[in-house]
């Protein structure tokens, strides 16, 4: 309990105060106007009772606090921290859906283009959030096809000895490759994709024009063409975004279902007038929920670093915080953003909507309604960032002890279940020893050097059952093959973190109750089963190998045709009179009846 003489001590200013356990963790995270007033109304003995309140109380042992010159900036501090310590009494944001964006790397020398759902502070550009999702992935595609930008993982620091297939399907101007491009022609190219993605389409039109001039003067004809091809396509782009801008709307609305400690919001996001997505957020915890108080921390965490704001927010209910929050996000948006909880007519209907979803999507998730396979994988795409649903699953898992008996496995998941047929098994040939690198490094290298002279196609997701240091083994041996924007990622054991080659820096954490997680422990587990068999197998059948060996007049071919024949030394023991001496002859079998009988 916090003593009333460090109560009375806090200042009568605005600030943010952070509630501590007698651990020293951060349980609690809160803003005032009055930091003494506020912290003091938390142990005032006529408030209403709270289990949640009641709860925090009884745990906080210490109290910190940060003073701020107003409100506004009490807000935005109060988010960061609760994003910070996670602190488990605040209403914590978690999804398995964030909407992507377009990263440009403009502090690399050739600038790629990433699908990412993550912002980071690495000095790139970051453009969106896009949705649907689809829509960063079809623009993506759109970059590479009409200006050449690639998304790929090769080390353009250093020369490569020839170009992916990117370049030869006119994807990539092939930067990897001396004399391929030139930088001033790539730069242009980045030029044109950072006006493309800012929405600046007049002026990328205008350059497009005027190198498609030059080009038809000096008689290039069939790059004029190209000029041509791009200027229409994104004139037909615009027209649709105009179009787009003047049908309607441009509003997020939120609906919410509730039983006991588990919640489920929906998130309807109306644009030009549409409905065109939704999100859904779930939570475990909430065993005192107060809808005005959920939906305040909820709104902070969601738009104060989110990049597009909408022009209004609909929610259930309305909240302290509400004319201070608008503020904010018209000063981010430029214009004028209201939070609204509608009454009546059709902005009332949507929000009664949103709520129906909500409760389909808590039936869903916690009633444990199974999703189907698709959206199962249209989730594990927009987990992960990668270009498209994977219909195919292939991972890999070493297996041995202390170094003996290494051997690998590939299990195989496509088409909603597991493939035991196309299961396969790897003894390691160039490995000695405990080194499960290079054991991934050699396996990988195998199985898609093999598919490649076989021309057959490669899996959407290749999966490394291990950490970051397995993950780069794999995307090594895949280099070497020539084989690049191949979809990669690992998951390290007991954390349950994903690594996604290319972001191992942002590892994506999935919720315990995801369907996707499910999915990716179920491939693992599947594949640790079958190495760890394996590996039995071997070891089994070297021992029995050994023991046979020590009966005189067996040798190791003799050994190898008993343990093809019976199996086992139990199988060998009880094989009968007839059956060795078709396989031994007469006297072999007599030597090994005589050794078996002691």
């Amino acid at each position: 309990m916090i003593s009333a003489e460090k109560i009375a001590s806090l200042p009568l200013v605005p600030g943010v105060y952070q509630f501590k356990n007698a651990a020293g963790e951060v349980i609690y995270v809160g803003k005032a106007k009055s930091l003494r007033s506020r912290v003091r109304s938390y142990f005032l003995e006529g408030r209403p009772e709270e289990a949640k309140t009641d709860t925090l109380v009884r745990e906080a042992a210490d109290v910190s606090i940060i003073l701020v010159d107003n409100e506004r900036e009490a807000l935005a501090l109060e988010n960061n921290l609760i994003k910070q310590f996670q602190p488990r009494f605040n209403v914590l944001l978690r999804d398995d859906k964030t909407y992507p964006y377009i990263k440009l790397t403009v502090g690399e020398k050739y600038p790629r283009i990433y699908v990412t759902r993550r912002l980071k502070k690495d000095g790139s550009l970051y453009f969106g959030p896009y949705f649907p999702a689809g829509l960063a992935y079809r623009s993506a595609h759109f970059i590479h096809r009409y200006f050449k930008i690639p998304s790929c993982t090769v080390d353009l620091t250093r020369p490569h000895p020839r170009p992916c297939l990117q370049y030869h399907i006119h994807r990539c101007h092939g930067p990897c490759v001396a004399g391929l491009t030139t930088d001033a022609r790539y730069q242009q190219a980045v030029r044109d994709v950072k006006l493309f993605l800012e929405g600046r389409h007049g002026d990328l039109l205008k350059t497009l024009h005027q190198r498609m001039q030059e080009a038809s003067v000096q008689e290039r004809f069939e790059e004029a063409a190209a000029y041509r091809d791009l200027i229409s396509t994104v004139d037909q782009l615009t027209d649709r975004q105009k179009m787009a801008a003047a049908e309607g709307d441009d509003l997020d609305i939120f609906g919410h279902y509730q039983e006991g400690p588990l919640v489920a919001v929906n998130v309807f996001h109306m644009r030009g007038g549409r409905v065109l997505d939704r999100r859904e957020f779930f939570w475990e915890n909430q065993e005192s929920f107060e809808a005005s108080e959920f939906f305040a921390s909820l709104l902070k965490q969601i738009y104060l670093e989110q990049q597009y704001i909408p022009e209004a927010i609909h929610v259930p209910a309305d909240f302290e915080d509400r004319a201070l929050l608008e503020e904010l996000l018209s000063e981010k948006r430029g214009r004028k953003v209201e939070i609204l909880t509608p009454q009546r007519g059709k902005k009332r209907a949507l929000l009664e909507l949103a709520e129906k979803n909500a409760a389909l999507s808590f039936e869903q998730r916690f009633r444990v309604m199974k999703p189907s396979s698709r959206a199962i994988l249209e989730s594990l795409q927009e987990s992960l960032g990668l270009p498209e649903p994977p219909q195919r699953i292939e991972c890999f898992d070493i297996s041995h002890i202390q170094g003996t008996d290494t051997v690998a496995s590939m299990v195989v998941w496509a088409d909603g279940k597991m493939r035991k047929s196309e299961y396969r098994k790897f003894i390691l040939r160039t490995v000695a020893g405990n080194d499960d690198f290079a054991a991934i490094r050699e396996v990988v290298s195998r199985r898609y050097r093999r598919l490649q002279e076989e021309r057959r196609p490669l899996p959407g997701l290749v999966l490394i059952d291990g950490g970051i240091g397995q993950l780069h083994a794999a995307a090594a041996a895949l280099e070497e093959l020539g084989i690049i924007n191949q979809p990669l990622a690992s998951i390290a054991k007991k954390e349950e973190i994903l690594y996604v080659y290319g972001q191992e820096s942002d590892p994506v954490r999935l919720e315990p109750h995801s369907p996707v997680l499910h999915l990716v422990q179920q491939v693992r587990d599947e594949s640790h089963r079958f190495a760890v068999s394996f590996h039995r197998q071997r070891r089994d059948s070297r021992r029995l190998r050994s023991e046979l060996l020590e009966i005189p007049g067996v040798g190791e071919k003799t050994a190898r045709r008993l343990l093809e024949t019976f199996g086992s030394l139990e199988g060998v023991r009880a094989a009968s009179e007839e059956d060795l001496r078709r396989l031994l002859g007469p006297r072999q079998t007599a030597v090994l009846r005589q050794y078996l009988a002691k």
